[in-house]
């Protein structure tokens, strides 16, 4: 027996008596032998034995793993285990180890099943789509503006001074096991190692009110709460949502409307549903926000934002537009709650079901509608299921969406939903979701999106993305915010053939790809883009190829993103070239990166 395995097994005995020897050693040996999806159902076994040892043991065996194998800081270890080892313990007594559920939870928590085939559901819905139904023809009037941010991620204990070099997945605190010189000292206005500091936020704030002073309102698609997920519990959930809150009303005029994304609440991710047996809930988020959002949403959404696990609709003043604001953590593999029945239902929290309603109501009424979320449809992490089943929503009110906004992956992005996805041409592309890009110096340059709307049929004219480069030698002296691109100027002149009414929707997005296809010079400008050439990573062959696949595919079972094992829990490696999942960029230092990485110590002989 190795050294670091021998340490292991006896630092594990602290905890698991000498009876329970064998359970551990079955738990090491299958550590060893994960290496595909059949043997990640038999690590399940003993996993579950210790699970039903209770909580207490599950985490404390999981963090002294963590600790020995130095996966991560001693305290990210413990935080993490601490806060969401519970959670997986609880899932794990409730499944059975070869079912579906059980082959979702190794896909998402070890990387090393592929999401099991859809299960088949037809969605039902109240009525046949007209069979003439309304259309929306552009009048060539002025458009109006709408300001899209997302993924702020502020650090409420961003230290200017502190160590932005460090071993955690965020930098720029005061940690208490900082020891040694400061290499890298912390700047006011933030670091690419380190989550936003507030005078960052402040900062974005004040150039929308500058650069997009005559928008009509704004979207906010999710993602308050910073990295630090190994530290953040309910107390400073609710100071940070009711912080940026009170921010975001101090400096906008116009009104913002918000989703709620995967970081906003304690644990991350923890969105239990409503019949899941536990004390732990996250109605103090909907709460919140209920009450934070109010002032632009009025007291009928915010109350439906409060009763609908933090979904609501709004029709905005003055327009025929409804605004569709839905939680997608229902639809979540890292949602850790997810997990804890062989049965998972088809509509968790009834999410799918309020879209329905909303949509049918808009079609009545002959409003068009945005759905904003925080987590697009398309991703590698979202089931495809759910994601299915939303797919054939958007595919019967197709006529009523005029749009799809999101967040979560950090990136300047879209994805295209088609009426046949084994048949995509511009004719069959029929739906668009933009993503924006973040705010948070993590994963490139801070920026925000500001889009000239269509009066008529509330589509998408032009995205232009605002960014502030962070190397810029004065940005420490105060950000500066610039028109980075134009997407109908760049891209308009590479598709060819947009008209002054013609709007920038699926059919345009799909040329796109075929051009990306054809012109590398093309994509590779779309690459540098992704990140506002902040953190560029080479895409070519294969990389390319899934990327644009993905692209393509606004319905996740239609990605081509592989789970790939063994991620490191510390920082992101800039020099990985593969399609990461997106949910790594957004998680930092989430459990599922614990898990992988072990796998990967466990590959290469460290257990």
């Amino acid at each position: 027996m190795k050294i670091v395995s021998l340490s292991l097994w006896f630092a594990l005995l602290g905890f698991i008596t000498l009876s329970n020897a064998d359970l551990l050693d079955d738990i090491l040996t299958a550590l060893k032998n994960a290496v595909d999806c059949t043997s990640c159902h038999a690590l399940l076994i003993p996993l579950q034995a210790l699970a039903h040892m209770g909580n207490d043991a599950f985490s404390d065996t999981f963090t002294t793993i963590c600790d020995t194998l130095k996966l991560a800081d001693a305290d990210v270890c413990a935080g993490t285990f601490e806060l969401s080892g519970p959670i997986l313990a609880h899932s794990l007594r409730q499944f059975s180890v070869q079912g579906n559920t059980a082959t979702k939870f190794c896909s998402a928590i070890f990387g090393l099943c592929l999401q099991p085939p859809v299960t088949p559901f037809t969605v039902p819905f109240p009525k046949a789509a007209p069979a003439q139904p309304k259309k929306f023809v552009s009048n060539g009037r002025p458009p109006f503006q709408v300001v899209h941010f997302s993924d702020v991620h502020i650090d409420r204990q961003y230290t200017v001074g502190a160590d932005a070099n460090c071993t955690k997945p965020i930098c720029c605190r005061n940690f208490a096991d900082h020891t040694g010189p400061i290499t890298e000292p912390a700047r006011p206005f933030g670091n690419h190692k380190c989550d936003s500091p507030a005078d960052l936020a402040t900062s974005l704030l004040d150039a929308m009110n500058q650069i997009a002073s005559q928008s009509r309102f704004s979207i906010f698609t999710g993602d308050v709460i910073e990295g630090a997920t190994w530290l953040v519990n309910k107390s400073e959930g609710l100071v940070d949502l009711s912080a940026w809150n009170s921010q975001m009303a101090s400096k906008v005029g116009a009104p913002v409307y918000g989703a709620i994304g995967n970081h906003d609440t304690a644990p991350v991710n923890s969105f239990p549903r409503s019949d899941t047996n536990t004390t732990m809930d996250s109605q103090w988020v909907f709460d919140t926000q209920s009450e934070g959002w109010a002032r632009w949403i009025h007291r009928t959404a915010a109350n439906e934002l409060d009763h609908t696990s933090g979904s609501y609709a709004i029709i905005v003043p003055g327009t025929d537009l409804r605004i569709i604001s839905v939680n997608t953590q229902y639809w979540y593999p890292q949602n850790l709650w997810l997990y804890d029945t062989d049965n998972m239902p088809v509509d968790p929290n009834g999410i799918l079901s309020f879209i329905v309603t909303q949509l049918q109501a808009a079609e009545d009424a002959g409003q068009r509608a945005w759905i904003i979320g925080h987590i697009p449809a398309g991703k590698a992490d979202i089931f495809h299921d759910q994601s299915n089943y939303y797919d054939q929503i958007v595919q019967r009110y197709i006529n009523t969406i005029a749009g799809q906004f999101f967040g979560h992956s950090h990136k300047d992005q879209f994805e295209i939903a088609y009426s046949d996805f084994n048949n995509q041409n511009p004719d069959t592309a029929d739906s668009i979701a933009l993503i924006c890009p973040a705010l948070t110096p993590t994963s490139g340059n801070p920026a925000f999106k500001l889009y000239d709307i269509d009066p008529d049929t509330y589509e998408v004219m032009d995205a232009k993305v605002y960014m502030t480069n962070i190397t810029d030698p004065s940005f420490q002296e105060g950000p500066t915010w610039e028109l980075y691109y134009s997407a109908r100027d760049s891209y308009g002149a590479l598709v060819g053939e947009l008209g002054p009414r013609d709007a920038l929707n699926a059919s345009f997005w799909h040329k796109l790809t075929e051009v990306f296809e054809a012109n590398d010079t093309a994509f590779q400008l779309w690459n540098t883009r992704q990140s506002r050439g902040g953190a560029v990573t080479p895409c070519t062959g294969s990389c390319k190829n899934v990327t644009i696949c993905d692209q393509r595919a606004l319905r996740s079972q239609n990605n081509c993103d592989v789970s790939t094992p063994g991620i490191s829990l510390k920082r992101r490696d800039p020099s990985l070239t593969w399609a990461r999942p997106d949910h790594l960029d957004c998680e930092g230092g989430g459990i599922s990166s614990v898990f992988e990485d072990l796998i990967s110590s466990a590959q290469t002989g460290l257990v």
